[in-house]
């Protein structure tokens, strides 16, 4: 079946026909790209204005570290559990609408996030924006790989990654002003504008699909992968019994077992195995899995050092994640565009090293550090390495799939990313806490401070830098307290960015071994036909 374009309103079918028959018209294609950094911008903008808000949180509601990281885990929980869901419903109803369904939900959730009277309600409403999200997400991505022929495509990736960046790069400036001005709630206010903004420009001009695809939706695919997914992240963010994390994990590998047997026998399955037989889809994606971990990690405890131990404002705090922001949006256009002209595996291989080199520079600052000379090379360095991976990688995902894949490999992706940091946030807050609290009674012990009070403190590390003295404690001791607290999250910190160093350097292994060469087909020599 063709598809027409009448009267300025265009008319398509699903993904896959989109993308074999007929290709975006020259006039819808800036406005597509237009809606797809909009839309992914919300969540870039929410993911570093939230990180940015917690120590506010923490102050407010009194939180200790391994709850408050709810905040973040329990929007990764949906985002991870049901973004495949979400790409795989992209491709069957049409983009455009579950696109725009999910960034209703997504304003929805930051809305009802920003009137939360305790942090209980906040993490259920951070559930509803995770699941508005893992809608939005896949498809914002796969309405660029959809619209936009294979030689477009990477340029396209690369403008989206770039001016996703830019668009989002005064977020955390804006956001930790706001946090300062009127507290946290004003982050998620933030968001509601923004997300009517991406709805009314969706509607206007990208391209819908009236008519909805009669293949069958697999439900049970989908509820299996929901439960093994959702249950697994949660047993690795729970703080519970042993017994009941490892009931959690066994009923995790069941319900992933039973999901790829479903997969192999379903006639129109949710997600096609025939994909990982891809050598470089497969690898991309343990690439992100493994960079996105570094990431997730680096930029969670960052905005602590920053604010709670060399004592910036939030709006500071802020603006010190500009030359990262700044460097990604700049540069993501040419680098999508270099995977035409260079070795992918050569750029995909120096891009991570970088990084890495970025993720140690950040152990080199003390208590006491100087932004430009402590924190910034760090960062530029991070940048310049994430830019040379993000837009390459997600073009060889996306070009490694094919068109009649967009939204499942773009939910593939994707939910690397997410459950990345899922893993990141959980096992490092782990290592923070538990190095933390050895470091800190080492320091109270070599200050003389009284045994009593070592006890007290050590038994509150799960508060990390946010710990203070007990009440009544002397003054000079107070003041001794609160030096060995942040020297010692600081010898946490340096340990957790050279965990994160160490992940992006596995990720650039990882590239030289599966991604194909010049001259070969994204699949590499393996790739094998359905």
């Amino acid at each position: 079946m063709t598809i027409g374009y009448g009267s300025g309103q265009p008319r398509d079918e699903p993904a896959s026909a989109r993308q074999a028959t007929i290709p975006c018209p020259e006039r819808d294609k800036p406005w597509v790209l237009a809606t797809a950094i909009f839309g992914s911008s919300l969540v870039f903008i929410e993911g570093s204005v939230v990180n940015l808000a917690l120590p506010a949180l923490q102050s407010d509601f009194e939180a200790a570290s391994t709850g408050l990281q709810w905040v973040i885990n329990a929007y990764l929980l949906m985002l991870g559990s049901f973004m495949l869901i979400g790409g795989s419903l992209g491709d069957r109803y049409g983009l455009r609408r579950i696109f725009l369904i999910g960034t209703a939900v997504f304003g929805a959730g930051a809305l009802l996030s920003a009137v939360a009277p305790s942090l209980p309600i906040l993490i259920g409403t951070r559930l509803l924006q995770g699941l508005g999200g893992a809608l939005l997400v896949p498809t914002s991505l796969a309405l660029v790989g959809s619209h936009f022929p294979e030689e477009e495509r990477g340029r396209a990736i690369g403008t989206w990654a770039g001016a996703s960046a830019l668009t989002t790069a005064i977020g955390p400036v804006v956001g930790g002003w706001l946090v300062d001005q009127w507290g946290w709630p004003s982050v998620f206010f933030l968001v509601v504008p923004l997300a009517l903004l991406t709805m009314a420009i969706g509607r206007w001009r990208v391209p819908v699909s009236p008519i909805a695809s009669r293949r069958p939706l697999d439900y049970l695919g989908a509820l299996l992968l929901a439960v093994s997914l959702g249950v697994l992240i949660y047993a690795l963010v729970s703080s519970g019994p042993t017994t009941v994390r490892l009931g959690l994990s066994l009923l995790a590998v069941v319900s992933g077992a039973l999901f790829v047997w479903r997969e192999k026998r379903f006639a129109a399955p949710m997600l096609p195995l025939r994909l990982f037989r891809n050598r470089s889809f497969s690898g991309a994606n343990l690439m992100t899995l493994l960079l996105y971990c570094a990431l997730s990690g680096a930029f969670y405890f960052l905005p602590f050092n920053l604010i709670q131990v060399q004592g910036y404002s939030a709006v500071q705090a802020g603006a010190a994640f500009l030359p990262f922001t700044l460097i990604l949006g700049l540069g993501s256009t040419y680098a999508g565009d270099l995977i035409r002209k260079a070795d992918p595996r050569v750029i995909l291989t120096i891009g991570p090293v970088i990084a890495a080199a970025g993720f140690a520079a950040l152990a080199i600052p003390g208590t006491d550090a100087s932004f430009v000379t402590g924190f910034l090379p760090a960062i530029v360095l991070m940048g310049i390495g994430m830019t040379l991976s993000i837009a390459p990688l997600t073009t060889i995902v996306m070009s490694s799939a094919g068109g009649d894949a967009a939204g499942i490999a773009s939910g593939v992706n994707n939910t690397a990313a997410r459950i990345a940091g899922v893993l990141a946030v959980a096992a490092l807050t782990a290592v923070a806490v538990f190095h933390f609290a050895q470091a800190l009674e080492t320091r109270l012990h070599a200050a003389e401070v009284p045994a009593g009070a070592i006890g007290r403190l050590t038994a509150g590390a799960a508060a990390l830098a946010e710990l203070e003295p007990p009440a009544g404690t002397e003054e000079g001791t107070a003041a001794t307290v609160a030096r060995a607290v942040d020297g010692a999250y600081v010898e946490s910190f340096r340990v957790l960015v050279l965990i994160c160093a160490a992940l992006a350097l596995l990720s650039s292994a990882v590239a030289w071994i599966s991604i194909s060469g010049p001259g070969k087909r994204p699949g590499g020599e393996d790739s094998q036909p359905d």
